[in-house]
């Protein structure tokens, strides 16, 4: 009897987004040593992208979240812009950009991270406790899926080696999001993006003369990447540990609107 994985061979190969092979095909194009192909992402079937993980280094990687965090909420503390806001749109952007933020500010510190199984007597715990939780309280689980998708694209942002001033405008064209629902200084949204985009084109054009508009390209294109990953995900893999209980969101927003 087969006691193997059971996944269909059709299943345990991984469709790529359209974004994936617009930059395959962009890879294909460059010298290998300067860009990541995702071909050379191994695929994984089912059965192990379902799997939970949990960090391996949990005590170290989270010490370096933390920090990138609390840069994070500085770093749009300090925008003049942001602050001019109503206070319902600053919260309703920094529900929508945390994480994408967050992740930048991973991929600026070059923070790595490992992850592991989650240990079986904590599955074990959160059955035998799940009576009495209220279903809010239930949360979901980092799996390898999750993970995989957050590790590729760090190595994407490592790949493209980006500056500072990069970093900074990217930041700010993800913030400024005129897409974020119910905004009543949309308009203002929308052109503070334009402003950084705009901003971003000139450092990339002044550091990388002759290529300006394909590495312009890579980089939006990359960073729409960000937004496929759950804010559950980067909560529960990085910060549940250190929060206990506690509602993160809530917890930056005390940060961000404490004068």
């Amino acid at each position: 009897m087969d006691n193997g994985c059971h996944c269909s061979a059709n299943s345990d190969k991984l469709s790529n987004p359209i974004l994936y092979n617009i930059l395959s095909q962009m890879d294909n194009n460059q010298p290998s040593h300067n860009s990541f192909s995702y071909n050379s992402v191994p695929h994984r079937c089912n059965c192990e992208l379902r799997r939970t993980v949990c960090l391996k280094s949990p005590s170290d990687i989270c010490k370096e979240a933390s920090a990138v965090l609390v840069k994070t909420v500085h770093f749009m503390k300090n925008l003049p812009a942001f602050n001019q806001m109503p206070p319902n749109d600053q919260f309703s952007l920094l529900k929508s950009c945390w994480t994408p933020l967050f992740i930048l500010g991973l991929a600026q510190e070059h923070v790595d991270f490992e992850v592991t199984d989650t240990p079986a007597d904590s599955m074990l715990k959160k059955i035998l406790l799940n009576r009495q939780e209220s279903p809010e309280m239930e949360r979901e689980q980092p799996t390898m899926a999750g993970v995989s998708k957050l590790k590729s694209c760090l190595k994407t942002f490592w790949s493209l080696d980006l500056s500072p001033k990069e970093y900074a405008y990217l930041k700010g064209t993800t913030i400024f999001n005129p897409d974020v629902p119910d905004l009543k200084a949309a308009l203002f949204v929308e052109g503070l993006q334009q402003e950084a985009q705009h901003a971003l084109s000139e450092v990339v054009q002044l550091l990388h003369p002759g290529e300006q508009e394909e590495r312009f390209a890579r980089i939006l294109l990359t960073a729409s990447m960000l937004q496929s990953i759950t804010p559950s995900l980067v909560s529960e893999l990085f910060f549940r540990s250190v929060i206990g209980q506690a509602d993160l969101l809530e917890l930056l927003v005390d940060m961000l609107f404490c004068r």
